[in-house]
This record gives structure tokens, sequence and C-alpha cells, in this order.
């Protein structure tokens, strides 16, 4: 009774499996692709590898006449550079886009200061070698950062802006742990 009563439990939890996974099947990859406009492709480009260290791992082209078609812009061509975390195929894509001229808005100083996506947060093992970068190219620390998170303090928030104003957090020990 005792085999006949676990292999039915396994049944239904191999049904009940089922639906979950067919509820989660109307996505064809976990990866959501964000594309972020950029005043100057090469100086976020060179921001975003060299100092948040991000791997690039390519690039397209989309042509006037299907940005026109697609509802993506009035006819103007769009060059995008795609970046990883790291290289891996669920990894998040951060698609830097251009169209070749530079933005007109000012650049926003604080969250507050415009709508929309406004910073994205990355955790780190250590960083210390974020740090340095930060500094051997000149980009400013935001607020009073480096700042310890909760009661342990092993844990930092480091706030930085890239070449447009979009917040950076990094967080993670100052030391690797």
């Amino acid at each position: 009774m005792k085999t006949q009563s676990t292999f039915l439990l396994l049944i239904i939890l191999a049904i009940a499996g089922t639906g979950i996974s067919q509820a989660q099947s109307e996505f064809s990859s976990t990866t959501i692709g964000i594309g972020v406009v950029v005043s100057d492709l090469e100086r976020s480009l060179d921001f975003y590898t060299d100092v948040i260290g991000l791997k690039k791992v390519g690039g397209f082209d989309v042509s006037e006449d299907f940005a026109k078609k697609s509802g993506l812009t009035g006819g103007l061509p769009i060059k995008v550079v795609t970046l990883k975390l790291e290289d891996e195929p669920e990894a998040t894509q951060w698609k830097l886009m251009s169209f070749g001229k530079k933005a007109p808005d000012p650049l926003p100083r604080y969250v507050q200061d415009v709508v929309g996506m406004r910073f994205i947060t990355i955790n780190v093992t250590n960083l210390k070698p974020f740090l340095k970068r930060i500094n051997e190219h000149g980009v400013k620390l935001l607020g009073e950062t480096p700042v310890p998170l909760g009661s342990s303090g092993n844990s930092h928030f480091v706030l930085v802006s890239d070449p447009d104003g979009i917040l950076i957090e990094l967080i993670g020990p100052l030391e690797g742990e």
C-alpha cells in the first residue's frame, strides 16, 4: 500500500510539474535584452568594457528601412553593440544603441530626474578591482560611496554614472570573500 501511495504521489507531482513548465513556455528565453541609447557609442563602449568590465559579445546594424517599418525610429539607422557580464547564452544582454548623432537631452543627475529605466545593479564578488578601474579611468564615485550595507559591513554599495547619466550600482565586499 505504501508503494502504491508513493507511486501515485510521484504521478501527481509529474502531472503538476508538466503544467508548471507549460505555463512558463510562452517565453523562448529567460534572458532579457536591454537596449540603452547612448550619445557616443565608442565612449560608452569604453566605459562599460574598461571600467565596469562587461564583455563585448556581438553587434549589428539596423537599416533605415527596417528601423522605420518596425517602428523603432522614424527612418534613422541604428548601430547596436551587445555586451554581457559573461559570454554565456543566458546572460543578460546590455545593448548599446547609437544613431550616429548626439542626444539632445541634458544628462540627468539623480534617479528622480527622468522617468524610465535609470539604473542597473551589478552584484560582484570583490569591489576592489572595480574601484581600481573606476579610479584609473577618472570616473567619479557618486555620493559618499563606497557605503557599507547592513549592520555587518561586509557588503558595500558603490554608485557611478555612465557617460550618459545611467547610474550603475555595484554591490559586494570591498575585498574578495
